[in-house]
């Protein structure tokens, strides 16, 4: 007898595991609470998360398949992948246990003992998901200082051939990342969304039962988050159908007008691996192709960069930095996360509208997430360790692969410029050039100083004045130091009071 242990992000039916029906073969599921319990997560994460994998086992039985799955009340449950898998080993006696390659550090540490606390061999194998090895990032830069995406993402077309012709890029650039960030006019059409509707009060009732912490908001009985293959099929046609014109041109607008834009919401269907890279991508391409009067080639290619280069860069890069990366914090942050990102009562209207929807929906897009909460808690000085619990818990498609780089590297630079080049910092003036959630904010977006000034705009220059010892000598940023140097003595003296003072009473802000 084999034991195939499937985590709950390693939902691909897809996968070779599934070819043939076999007798000796068990697939083993679990929810346990060394999930559930390591940060506070998003109500609808942890019932997505449950739902998802109950449809898979259910799946897999009606294929045939074997399945012991432990829901998470059950009296057996010890709670933990090894518990478990010991208790298994201890009733039946396997010839050896098979996982797939898990995607997270602390899971790939667990799995690598779990012969020798189950006392049979364990085989593991490859989950068939991503399109580059987990070693990838660390062969192609080997040597070499910097690690650019540009030159990943580049190299991972070439090799699957998407969007190039005889080696060359479509359209004769590789990025069109200049013509990705425009802000959204008032005149568009926005469209609607398609979401799923998944009754999971059962899931929710048995969480509030067994006492599990959660944060955010949910209605059980209308989750909107693909949970099955059929349904995230169904989201990336309307995706490709409804928004992949406009995705491109307004990727990085915010807006109160609308939650969602033009983005896909797709990435935790991709992330639980109910949906493939290639296939997704692939759809994006065929559609642009058989469409082109409908979709012009930055808006697809602005998605494909997402998908194969950043989404596959990050994973690479965690696997080649971890476990350090985990702890770095080169700027020193020490600042508590202000009390308003668990509850979005602030008078920042960016934060506040940031918040709000992510503890409604579980979601928010990379520009709101960077350049509005990551940005206000890098200028803050929030340890990276605190607000890296929170990106953790609070969207449905965080996990620490794909979270922590992106916190730590991209929006912290708690890694000093492994993953970011510079800073992703700014003042109003960013925040108001992409949204319109300056419109009615209780803070004036071009004031410093002053009753009512914004808090990015002084927060902004104390930032780089209080790091410039490491930060000076970066030919990204040299342009806001020489701002800088150039200031009026008082009037840099009265922006850098009025920081102090923030800084003083950052959660009353």
């Amino acid at each position: 007898m084999i034991l195939r242990l499937i985590l709950g992000d390693q939902l691909n039916e897809k996968h070779t595991w599934f070819n043939e029906v076999r007798a000796d073969v068990l697939y083993v599921m679990m929810e346990t609470r060394s999930e559930t319990d390591y940060v506070a997560h998003h109500i609808q994460k942890v019932a997505a998360f449950f739902a998802a994998m109950r449809h898979f086992a259910a799946l897999l039985r009606e294929k045939g398949h074997r399945v012991r799955y432990f829901q998470l009340d059950d009296a057996d449950n010890t709670q933990s992948f090894t518990g478990n898998s010991m208790f298994l080993a201890s009733q039946t006696p396997f010839q050896r246990i098979e996982c797939q390659q898990p995607d997270e550090y602390r899971l790939d540490v667990e799995f690598k003992s779990l012969s020798e606390h189950c006392q049979v061999p364990v085989q593991i194998v490859d989950s068939e998901h991503f399109l580059t090895p987990r070693d990838a990032v660390g062969k192609l830069f080997a040597g070499k200082k910097m690690f650019l995406m540009e030159t990943f993402y580049r190299h991972v077309r070439q090799k699957y051939g998407i969007l190039v012709d005889g080696g060359k890029p479509e359209g004769g650039t590789w990025n069109f990342d200049g013509e990705n960030r425009k802000k959204l006019p008032a005149s568009i059409h926005l469209p609607n969304s398609c979401e799923p509707e998944n009754d999971v009060s059962h899931i929710t009732e048995m969480l509030e039962r067994q006492g599990v912490v959660t944060i955010g908001g949910i209605d059980p009985k209308k989750l909107p988050h693909p949970v099955t293959r059929t349904q995230a099929l169904a989201v990336l046609e309307h995706f490709t159908v409804h928004l992949l014109p406009n995705f491109g041109s307004y990727q990085d607008a915010m807006s109160t007008r609308h939650k969602f834009l033009f983005h896909s919401r797709l990435s935790f269907a991709l992330n639980v691996k109910l949906l493939h890279p290639l296939e997704v991508v692939n759809a994006a391409v065929e559609r642009w192709r058989t469409h082109p009067g409908q979709i012009s080639l930055p808006q697809v290619e602005g998605f494909v960069r997402q998908i194969i280069g950043w989404r596959e860069y990050m994973r690479g890069m965690y696997w080649h930095a971890m476990p350090g990366f985990a702890t770095k914090n080169y700027l020193n942050h020490t600042a508590p996360l202000p009390g308003f990102y668990w509850t979005g009562d602030t008078k920042m209207n960016c934060v506040r509208h940031a918040v709000r929807q992510s503890l409604d929906d579980a979601y928010a897009h990379h520009i709101q997430r960077l350049m509005v909460t990551g940005n206000f808690a890098l200028l803050a000085g929030v340890n990276p360790d605190e607000l890296d619990a929170w990106y953790l818990g609070i969207y449905i498609d965080a996990i620490e692969w794909v979270e922590i780089t992106n916190t730590r590297g991209m929006s912290q630079f708690a890694d000093g410029g492994l993953i970011g080049t510079k800073p992703y910092v700014s003042s109003a003036n960013y925040i108001d050039k992409m949204s319109d959630y300056c419109a009615g904010c209780a803070y004036d977006k071009k004031k410093r100083h002053g009753q009512d000034a914004c808090p990015f705009n002084s927060l902004y220059w104390h930032f780089y004045e209080r790091h410039r010892d490491k930060l000076a000598r970066n030919p990204r940023i040299g342009m806001a130091y020489r701002m800088l140097d150039n200031m009026e003595p008082a009037e840099k003296q009265a922006t850098m009071a009025q920081a102090e003072k923030y800084l003083a009473c950052v959660d009353e802000l």
